[in-house]
């Protein structure tokens, strides 16, 4: 409630708080800076809501995928990098080298009939692997063999894999808990394209998962406590759907009833767009595409985040009603394109629509969300999109969040933009703190919001606009903040994460495609609690960009007597 202006007008000293902000090229700048080219920046208001709980961040939410072909994952300067990006879970032994894989040796299955092949690095050993988890404080989800045995005559070992689960946790204590039969196993020729090794002379969706089946019977007969995920295809995106003589009715309306007295969590992979490579591609990568895909999705190629989980809920929900609430849903991969990765990759575009993706998953209700990946390769040539539409001036494309050093890219390990992404979200929450609602009344603004466990709020301000500036304002329900914050931002021309902390509560400017994340200290009462809801509301202190100093001071002074 407002004091009376009679109240106000013996004690109304107004000044301008100050807003001690960033340089425009780390993506904000002070609430009264112009736009590009000195224009008068747009304006937004974000609403935040305490009181409206998404869900505690789980222990495992923010993955990274490792591969054993990648020749730069024992580097030094790695673990050290994965534990600053604040990332919680690394998979392993990589995408489609996971039905080729074998762990006792570090080998791959040999070239037959139906085995597409692939590479270990000799160095890349599992227990090379679980040392790099371990130095970076990530648990590590392992991917078993499901495509192939070890003589390539058939398809996978549930032995073998009962095996690794032996020596990773009664042999050598690894504690590992997640486990995942097989990648993307869909991709068998069960719907006509074969992308995924499967020497099992019975394939499809019923074959999958009575097979699964034994693997997990086999797995938990070893380590019961283990917990065991089975692919699933992501809601809207090939094959999702699909039929054919192998699969008389969709993949997931098979699995599921099959697998759910068993499974402990499904897994679905999800990239949004397919390059401009692919024939008849009517949705190729598009920056502003990417960027609303997680909240609006892509066109015909993909739905919402938000539609996505929904459907796997109602799938699980409809197959598997007694354990429904118990089953899990991980994306174990995820990034901008499905294959052929463009400029657009190692762009900031993506460094932006990691953190939307992110965070719109955790925050209905998914458990894990696995970046692909750490290392990849630099992909050069006419079948990657290097389109001047696209923002950025790489020649390249790579999946790597950090550069695996060959020309063109920089030196090995050196941070792309999705790094910094990723980096970004330790500053917004980490495990175990509330993520909230949030809202911008501004479709180029996105928000996220988490109230943390030390009672500070977080609120992340994804600008997806390539021109404009906006002066963003908050209006927060249920949280009055100090007059003190912390402001990190990434940006364009940033080399890295930027911070600083001032004493305002103004509007904040955040640059044009930036990355911007306002920690706010709680006000506190005497006893050191949340103070009572002001005369003046924070979101009224905040719209204004004002206060009345002295009456402040006044309120402090009666807060000692």
């Amino acid at each position: 409630m407002m004091l009376a202006a009679k109240k106000l007008a013996p004690i109304l000293i107004s000044v301008a708080l100050l807003a001690v902000g960033l340089t425009a090229n780390s993506g904000a700048a002070r609430a009264d800076s112009p736009g590009p080219g000195g224009t008068p920046p747009a304006r937004a208001t974000v609403a935040v809501d305490t009181g409206t709980s998404l869900g505690v961040i789980p222990p495992v939410a923010f993955g990274l995928n490792a591969s054993a072909y990648d020749g730069a994952l024992l580097d030094p300067a790695v673990p050290g990098l994965v534990r600053a990006a604040g990332v919680g879970i690394m998979r392993y032994p990589g995408g489609a080298e996971a039905d080729v894989y074998h762990w006792q040796d570090n080998t791959i299955t040999p070239i037959t009939p139906g085995n597409l092949g692939g590479y270990a690095n000799p160095n890349d050993t599992y227990d090379n692997f679980m040392k790099v988890a371990s130095g970076a404080g990530a648990q590590a989800m392992l991917t078993v063999n499901y495509g192939s045995n070890i003589s390539g005559t058939a398809g996978g070992d549930p032995q073998e894999a009962a095996a690794w689960v032996r020596d990773a946790n009664v042999v050598k204590h690894y504690g590992v808990t997640y486990w995942e039969i097989g990648n993307e196993v869909y991709g068998n020729g069960t719907y006509g394209p074969y992308f995924e090794t499967d020497l099992h002379p019975d394939k499809g969706p019923a074959a999958y998962a009575n097979h699964a089946l034994e693997y997990i019977a086999a797995m938990k007969a070893v380590d019961p406590s283990i917990k065991i995920g089975a692919v699933l295809t992501a809601p809207g995106n090939y094959p999702d759907g699909q039929t054919s003589s192998l699969s008389p009715q969709p993949w997931n309306d098979t699995v599921l009833p099959i697998l759910c007295p068993a499974v402990d969590f499904v897994d679905v992979h999800w990239y949004p767009q397919d390059p401009a490579s692919q024939s008849n591609n009517p949705l190729p990568e598009s920056d502003a595409r990417l960027l609303q895909s997680p909240a609006q999705g892509n066109g015909t190629r993909t739905p919402s985040i938000p539609a996505m989980v929904a459907t796997l809920r109602a799938k699980i929900a409809q197959y598997c009603p007694s354990r429904a609430a118990q089953i899990q849903i991980m994306i174990t991969e995820t990034n901008s394109v499905s294959y052929n990765p463009g400029k657009q990759t190692v762009s900031l575009v993506n460094a932006l629509f990691l953190d939307d993706n992110y965070m719109t998953w955790l925050e209905h209700g998914v458990t894990n969300v696995d970046w692909f990946q750490l290392h990849n390769s630099p992909m050069t040539g006419a079948n990657i999109n290097t389109s001047p539409s696209l923002y950025g001036t790489a020649t390249y494309g790579d999946y790597g969040i950090l550069s695996y050093g060959q020309s063109p890219e920089p030196a090995a390990d050196t941070p792309f933009p999705p790094y910094y992404g990723l980096q970004m979200l330790t500053n917004l929450g980490r495990p175990g703190d509330q993520m909230v609602a949030s809202s911008s009344d501004t479709a180029m603004i996105t928000a996220h919001a988490v109230k943390r466990a030390d009672g500070s709020l977080a609120v992340l301000l994804i600008n997806k606009d390539p021109a404009a500036s906006y002066d963003v304002a908050l209006s927060l329900s249920g949280y009055t903040p100090d007059l003190t914050r912390t402001v990190y931002s990434y940006g364009m021309n940033s080399a890295a994460i930027s911070s600083t902390t001032d004493a305002s509560s103004a509007n904040i400017t955040v640059g044009p495609y930036s990355l911007t994340t306002l920690v706010l200290k709680p006000s506190s009462s005497p006893g050191g609690g949340p103070a009572a809801t002001p005369e003046l509301g924070s979101g009224e202190l905040l719209a204004l960009g004002f206060v009345p100093v002295l009456l402040l001071a006044l309120r402090r002074k009666r807060r000692k007597a």
